[in-house]
């Protein structure tokens, strides 16, 4: 099931989520030195924060993957393979 999040990280262009990405990997630094410096109220907000940065990724990676030819596609199976075999 597709969450609100992930719904809305769909209707982004490239360029906005590349943006976003960096926001986020931003906040989340400073809340993490926040945190061992003084504390949080609330420190479940860096598991939050650290799950938007992973959501953020795969969005992009989907796009990526969907932009790649079926060449690139075909190399890319044969690289995951080996990999699997080792």
């Amino acid at each position: 099931m597709a969450t609100k999040k992930y719904i809305e990280l769909q209707e982004f262009t490239d360029a906005d989520l590349l943006n976003e990405l960096r926001e986020t990997e931003v906040q989340y630094t400073k809340l993490k030195f926040d945190h061992a410096v003084k504390g949080l109220e609330n420190p479940q907000t860096i598991k939050e924060i650290r799950r938007d940065i992973a959501r953020l990724n795969t969005e992009v990676r989907r796009r990526e993957m969907a932009a790649m030819t079926e060449e690139q596609l075909a190399k890319r199976s044969k690289i995951r393979n080996r990999r699997r075999n080792k």
